[in-house]
């Protein structure tokens, strides 16, 4: 389907309960009156952890990283390095390379540890496929990851602009490989086999986290819905699946285990695990820091547990160093 086959009304979602207030303070203003319990109201410390060695960063600098945020500037580009506060975009931005957030930059979800946007999202671009597509071009990219918003607004929860963007991609930049890391359209298969049509190397769906904690993480996610997205796309023909979480928000070591074992169940190849950094004082607060020898320890369970891939350490985010991950 090309995208000018939808016209503006059917661009809106009939049947997406989006209730976003215009000014909200907190996480808790977007709960309804019957869904506050005690564990899913958030509160905020007065102050944030100092955080460890391990987790000090360097400012970006460099040629190639003003290069790149020259590039997207001009395009005016979203990208998750810098919507996400990524504590590597310095980094990877020195490195020439860059994560793309399509869809827009403001999230129909609230989630309490993101730093995106939330909000009403502005009207879908429709020239943002080809925008992408060239600029990837012009950086010379040979392997890029796609990210987006969640649009629950839309009727197609944005999966039809997610086609045409991979299919630009691919038609401007010959032999580039790609890594898609999506939304799980509310786990319906008929957006999601848009994914898997246009065939990306790696598709990737975060879990984020456990599954006690994922009504207070992850509030309008769930668990199990996640879990089902990855599973799906491995019985649909995706040949690489992939999915991330943080630590450091109150989970315990034994709920860790449960997850990776929970996520090879689903076949997933490959995992990312990092630590959770506080965007705000507006979201969750950071409960643990993750020593060097804990991620470590994960990275051996999750090996022995069979999954191909496992990178596991504080700074380590689901786009960081990706293009390992197409072997």
């Amino acid at each position: 389907m090309s995208l000018k086959t939808l016209n503006k009304p059917e661009e809106i979602n009939p049947e997406a309960k989006l209730v976003i207030p215009q000014k909200a303070s907190s996480i808790n203003s977007f709960l309804k009156p019957e869904d506050i319990t005690a564990s899913s109201v958030i509160t905020r410390p007065q102050k944030r952890q100092a955080k460890p060695k391990w987790l000090r960063v360097k400012l970006p600098t460099g040629k190639k990283y003003t290069a790149l945020r020259g590039l997207v500037d001009k395009y005016k580009l979203n990208t998750i390095c810098t919507s996400g506060s990524c504590p590597n975009m310095g980094e990877c931005w020195g490195e020439g390379t860059a994560t793309f957030m399509i869809l827009g930059n403001i999230c129909t979800r609230s989630c309490g540890f993101c730093g995106v946007k939330t909000g009403r999202p502005e009207t879908v671009d429709w020239e943002e496929p080809e925008k992408v597509a060239k600029s990837i071009k012009i950086m010379g990219i040979k392997h890029a990851v796609l990210t987006s918003v969640d649009r629950d607004d839309l009727k197609d929860m944005g999966s039809i602009i997610w086609s045409e963007t991979v299919s630009a991609v691919r038609r401007m930049n010959p032999g580039i490989t790609l890594e898609t890391l999506i939304p799980d359209f509310q786990g319906l298969g008929k957006h999601i086999d848009r994914i898997i049509d246009v065939a990306p190397e790696v598709v990737s769906h975060n879990m984020e986290t456990v599954r006690r904690l994922t009504r207070e993480v992850r509030i309008q996610a769930k668990y199990e819905r996640s879990l089902s997205v990855l599973k799906y796309l491995k019985d649909n023909g995706q040949r690489r699946t992939k999915t991330g979480l943080m630590l450091g928000l109150g989970e315990t070591r034994d709920e860790v285990i449960e997850t990776l074992q929970d996520l090879k169940d689903a076949n997933v190849d490959v995992l990312t695990i990092g630590q959770y950094l506080q965007p705000s004082k507006r979201h969750l607060p950071v409960k643990q820091f993750i020593t060097p020898d804990q991620f470590k320890e994960y990275e051996t369970i999750g090996l022995d547990l069979g999954f191909r891939h496992v990178e596991s350490s504080a700074l380590v985010r689901s786009s960081y160093k990706a293009q390992k991950h197409i072997h």
